[in-house]
């Protein structure tokens, strides 16, 4: 059996200075080879895992390596620039750029995984403790609250530390060198709606990436740094909407691209609007298991008395890290003694394989895994729950898709137009699209919809912001 969250040990605690912000900045590249400009003024395609592209912004030349770490709800990456001005996208996952923000606390071996190793190990059955979707707690007070991993205890800000840890190890190990310097994105409102939140989660951010080794830390916001990754592509003056759909949060930038002022450490100026709102991939997810799988083990069953049965228990087994909270000895509890309210048996017996086999992340796993796939291919794409029984076989359909996200959808789409509106436009030249979430089917339809006069371009969905990053902090 194995649950989701943390091992021994509290980490020492280290004194954080305030950190500094940054003003929005570029660097520009140029490509090795020569490459055409198409009608949205681009020079070839996204940015890859290995390409060689030159930064000229030569203010710190010769100083210390910046890592451009894009910490993301569902993945995380990271980049810099090298001493001779190449970019480096750092290959965080075995030979993947992106690298699932997952810790897992293996209580068979005593050890910590992380990324697609502490999934794999979670899916597999290891005992031990899985969390994901560590940044949705960042700006809470859950981020200093302990939680139990085997017969230890660790705060869940400590969970983060080690998670930047070994995000450090892995890019020393690939630049070759230690690095201190750290530029950290950050999404355009962590807290929506909340300015004391919104800064707190920001400062523990930091923190973290302090405790974790750097000494060096700056911010600059998601979308503005996916901006300065697509202007390195960019051969002419274009207004563009950034379009950066993350695992959480979903942030836009309409921003004024010029090849001749990349180089600039201060682009103030062509910033015309930053918009975003607390809605990403992990809600995606969690709309599609209420809908899709939650009824079978009973969300919204009209049980005996015609009632129907409390939904708090299929709420938290469809929020990434909220799932633990199912698994207590007070929610498990609450959950046995629903069997009075189920008219169908079989529906609580399920639910409480679920929570007694602790599957919730894997439960969600197979629904993410069949979100991709059915926005991939248009096709209906099975959720497989053979783990629980052999009799529910639910499928992700791209009419069910749409219908389940459309009130999701629209308030993404109302942001970016929102977006737009702010900048004081009618319209934009290009609608650039980023973030692991970016592709979904029915936000592209959407978007194309909402914005018809504009040509869509897709970026790299998990290295872009990372790549932007690591401009800006060449220049900084």
């Amino acid at each position: 059996m194995n649950a989701a969250g943390p091992p021994q040990g509290a980490l020492d605690r280290l004194t954080a200075s305030p950190a500094r912000e940054t003003l929005p900045i570029g660097a520009k590249r140029r490509s090795s080879e020569p490459a055409s400009a198409g009608a949205d003024g681009t020079k070839g395609p996204g940015l890859g895992p290995e390409h060689d592209q030159r930064s000229t912004c030569s203010s710190k030349r010769g100083g210390p390596i910046v890592l451009g770490i894009d910490f993301g709800t569902s993945n995380s990456a990271a980049a810099f620039i090298d001493a001779s001005g190449a970019m480096q996208v750092v290959p965080l996952d075995g030979a993947r750029t992106e690298m699932p923000t997952a810790v897992f606390f293996n209580q068979e071996t005593h050890s910590v995984l992380y990324g697609s190793e502490a999934m794999q190990a979670y899916l597999s059955g290891t005992e031990g403790r899985l969390l994901r979707s560590l940044k949705s707690l960042l700006g809470s007070s859950l981020m200093e609250e302990y939680t139990a991993v085997g017969d230890h205890s660790l705060r869940y800000f400590d969970i983060v530390v080690l998670f930047f840890k070994e995000l450090k190890r892995r890019s020393e190990a690939h630049a070759g060198q230690t690095l201190t310097h750290a530029m950290l994105g950050r999404p355009v409102h962590f807290v929506d709606d909340n300015p004391e939140r919104d800064a707190l989660a920001q400062e523990t951010l930091g923190r973290a990436a302090r405790e974790a080794g750097f000494t060096d830390i700056a911010y600059q916001l998601e979308p503005i740094a996916a901006a300065l990754d697509y202007e390195q592509r960019v051969d002419h003056e274009t207004v563009a909407l950034v379009v950066d759909i993350g695992g959480g949060t979903s942030d836009f930038t309409t921003i004024r691209l010029n090849p001749a002022r990349s180089s600039l450490a201060d682009r103030t100026g062509d910033i015309l609007a930053t918009t975003g709102v607390h809605i990403g991939g992990t809600d995606f997810d969690r709309l599609l298991n209420l809908s899709t799988v939650m009824p079978h083990l009973g969300y919204r069953h009209i049980g005996r008395g015609n009632r129907p049965v409390p939904n708090s228990v299929f709420l938290d087994l469809s929020t990434w890290h909220l799932i633990h909270q199912a698994y207590t000895r007070k929610a498990m509890h609450f959950a046995k003694e629903l069997w009075a309210d189920f008219s169908d048996r079989s529906l609580h017996q399920r639910l409480m394989a679920a929570l007694e086999g602790q599957y919730g992340h894997r439960l969600l796993a197979e629904v993410e895994a069949a979100k991709i796939a059915c926005s991939i291919s248009g096709e209906d794409a099975v959720v497989q729950l053979d783990f629980l029984d052999d009799a529910s076989a639910p499928a992700v359909t791209a009419e069910g898709m749409e219908h389940a996200l459309r009130d999701a959808v629209a308030q993404v789409v109302r942001c970016a137009q929102d977006c737009v509106n702010l900048a004081g436009l009618s319209q934009v030249d290009v609608v650039y699209l980023t973030g692991g979430s970016s592709a979904l089917r029915p936000l592209v339809a959407a978007l194309q919809m909402a914005m018809p006069q504009a040509k869509l371009v897709t970026g790299n969905q998990f290295g872009g912001v990372a790549a932007g990053l690591a401009y800006a902090g060449s220049c900084a």
